[in-house]
């Protein structure tokens, strides 16, 4: 009888190896495609994301530049409006002091009239006086005419008149 038969060991070693490799090479190719799932997705989401990025940047520039013209073109106007605020307030400035030595003149005469105002009291307290003395006239010229009239009335009935 024979026993086992032996198989070289170069032989069984290079078929190890071969199926070693082999497996290696079925394993490599499942990951390569598990990652092929992830990363051409992945690469296609990138570079849409990288074009609408690059679309916003643009758009943004875009409005930077048209801020920076309205910027300028406001800031030309301001600039001049700003010059006719100095101017007016210089105008305003002198105004102001013309008010105020206008001011100061009627000071002065208010001053001079201050001696007036005594007169004006005595003024005031006569016509009071002539106002009081011309009420008592018409109640007098009242009484006078209800004491005549009646007499007269009836003398005037015998008048041709």
């Amino acid at each position: 009888m024979s026993g086992p038969v032996s198989i070289p060991s170069d032989l069984t070693e290079a078929r190890v190896n071969a199926f070693a490799i082999d497996r290696l090479s079925q394993s490599f190719e499942a990951s390569a495609k598990r990652w092929e799932l992830i990363v051409y997705p992945s690469l296609f989401a990138f570079i849409i994301l990288a074009a609408y990025g690059f679309y916003l940047v643009f758009s943004l520039a875009k409005d930077v530049h048209y801020l920076a013209i309205s910027v300028d073109s406001n800031m030309t106007v301001l600039a001049s409006n700003m010059q006719s605020i100095s101017e007016n307030m210089g105008q305003i400035s002198t105004n102001v002091r013309n008010m105020s030595n206008s001011v100061d003149s009627m000071s002065r005469d208010v001053k001079t009239l201050e001696p007036m105002l005594a007169s004006i009291v005595n003024m005031d307290r006569s016509m009071q006086e002539m106002t009081h003395n011309t009420a008592v006239m018409r109640d007098d010229m009242s009484n006078m005419n209800q004491n005549i009239g009646r007499p007269m009335h009836f003398m005037n009935s015998f008048m041709p008149w």
